[in-house]
């Protein structure tokens, strides 16, 4: 399928998120899409999935002009969108998911059928609901994913419900797959599965958009690159092209590493004693950990092995099933939520819509929501201007009027951050930097680390492993079900951290002392 932008121009108020665009994607190729967080990338995939209609310009599909009021439209004239949040139903079903879309028959209990893929709807073939989890068993297999048609959604993790996702867009016939941000959170197993299966549907002829802020997995898929800036298109690039030059198109200058100085001072923020904490996957314990004021501690290993539980376990949201939790010394073992947040435990979450940021609320209301409460009313005159400043500080490319649902995936995420109160003892971030663009991710840490050097300790997953190595002082390691001691990065390399992950936790290495936590209780 051959698709061509032609002149594409959308506006948001005052922002022109896509400036007269025009490039073209082929079939059986991987065509990369790359610019800083707010450059247009989003929009433009959203004009091509039916999400959005553009304000000028046109779009054709293999030479014919299209129109698309609706993803419906963009589906059913071949074209699936993998967003970077997949559009999921978390209490349904695999097998009832993968049937979203279908006639409402294929949905249906008992006898249902559902529609045979690569036939349009007119052909009238169907297959019984048993054909139905044979061929997602069958699609999976093809390209290498593990599914289980009866598990619940909710209980997958983010690179198993993008797996779903992409099989289901595959069996509703997508002739062209446009992909935003596929690899960002998944394991390194599920990266390459999925990159395994894109050169194989690249091979099979199918037109690939790939939306990624990292340049390694733009030079391993991409045949040719498109960069916007502002909105507009700043160049294009045969593959390869080199880094170097990618990053001069996008940013307009070489970029340096933020300065990371040693944070880690006096008194601990965060004491872990014989903790024990799970879901209905996981039972996983950890002898002690005392994380010390300014201290960046990293979690490492496979998504969904128990980084995410250890997080919301030190924030309160997940109670622990032994042992001890204490932040700056106070008892909050068996504390629900709110007190640890008065103890100055702030956590941000990876699904930054679903969990994070309220859908259909404004950047203003938001603040209105966080901001403390001395009196029965809300002063809005007040509340317009800590979002102004908020706004300014963390430089969020939006109004004080503007619903987080229109902001770009980066500035969600600088949203999260103004939210957070500024005399934090203990920070809890899940892949921080999800989503983000070179240069945002490197603001976005040097935010962090000014916290860290005004005492705030941080814990922080993440499925990159250069940023672990970076910024931790110490890593913690999750693999099979076990959780290693905390390993001084210093005693680390890449390798080693890889084999750790790969389920090596009982190499022995030095670690350094860790101070004694204080045995006051919550008064």
């Amino acid at each position: 399928m051959r698709i061509e932008i032609e002149r594409v121009a959308k506006r948001f108020g005052p922002v022109n998120a896509n400036d007269d665009v025009s490039l073209t994607i082929q079939a059986g190729a991987v065509h990369g899409l790359l610019g800083e967080n707010g450059a247009g990338k989003s929009t433009l995939l959203r004009i091509l999935g039916g999400l959005l209609r553009p304000d000028a310009g046109r779009l054709r599909f293999d030479g014919r002009p299209v129109a698309l009021d609706s993803p419906a439209d963009a589906l059913a004239a071949g074209v699936g969108v993998l967003h970077q949040e997949p559009l999921d139903f978390p209490p349904l079903t695999v097998l009832e998911s993968f049937l979203v879309a279908r006639p409402r028959a294929a949905r249906a209990g008992g006898g249902a059928r559902a529609l045979l893929p690569g036939r349009g709807r007119a052909a009238g073939v169907f297959l019984p609901r048993r054909a139905a989890r044979e061929e997602l068993l069958a699609l999976a297999a093809r390209f290498g994913f593990s599914v289980d048609p009866d598990e619940q959604v909710a209980r997958l993790t983010l690179g198993e419900r993008q797996q779903l996702e992409l099989l289901r867009l595959l069996s509703l016939g997508a002739r062209a797959l446009l992909l935003d941000e596929p690899t960002t959170g998944i394991s390194g197993a599920q990266q390459e599965a999925l990159f395994s299966a894109l050169r194989r549907l690249k091979q099979d002829g199918k037109a690939i958009v790939l939306v990624s802020h990292k340049l390694s997995d733009v030079e391993a898929l991409c045949d040719r690159v498109t960069v916007l800036r502002q909105g507009k298109v700043a160049g294009e690039a045969e593959m390869p092209a080199g880094a170097a030059r990618l990053v001069a198109l996008m940013f307009g200058k070489a970029l340096a590493l933020p300065e990371r100085l040693p944070t880690a001072g006096d008194g601990v923020a965060l004491a872990l004693e014989d903790v024990g904490f799970g879901d209905h996957r996981l039972d996983l314990r950890l002898a002690r950990l005392a994380v010390r004021r300014g201290e960046v501690i990293g979690l490492a290993g496979l998504e969904g092995s128990g980084q995410r539980l250890l997080l919301r376990a030190c924030a309160g949201l997940l109670r622990v099933r032994r042992g001890r939790v204490a932040i700056g010394g106070a008892d909050l073992t068996g504390r629900p939520y709110p007190a640890f947040l008065r103890a100055g435990a702030g956590y941000l979450p990876a699904d930054r819509r679903r969990e994070g940021l309220i859908a259909g609320l404004s950047i203003e209301e938001h603040v209105a929501l966080r901001a403390p409460r001395p009196g029965v009313f809300l002063r809005p005159r007040e509340i317009r201007r800590a979002a102004e400043r908020a706004i300014e500080a963390l430089r969020i490319h939006g109004r004080p009027e503007t619903p987080v649902e229109a902001l770009s995936g980066g500035n969600q995420q600088r949203a999260q951050l103004a939210l957070l109160p500024g005399d934090l003892a203990l920070l809890l971030l899940e892949q921080p930097t999800r989503g983000l663009d070179i240069a945002s991710a490197r603001w976005v840490w040097e935010q962090l680390l000014a916290r860290c050097r005004a005492g705030t300790a941080l814990l922080f997953a993440s499925s990159e492993l250069d940023e672990l190595m970076r910024y931790s002082d110490r890593i913690l390691v999750f693999s099979g079900g076990r959780v290693s001691p905390p390993v001084s990065v210093a005693d680390l390399t890449l390798d080693r951290l890889g084999r750790m992950i790969g389920g090596e936790l009982d190499e022995p290495a030095p670690a350094p002392a860790e101070p004694a936590a204080p045995a006051r209780s919550d008064p």
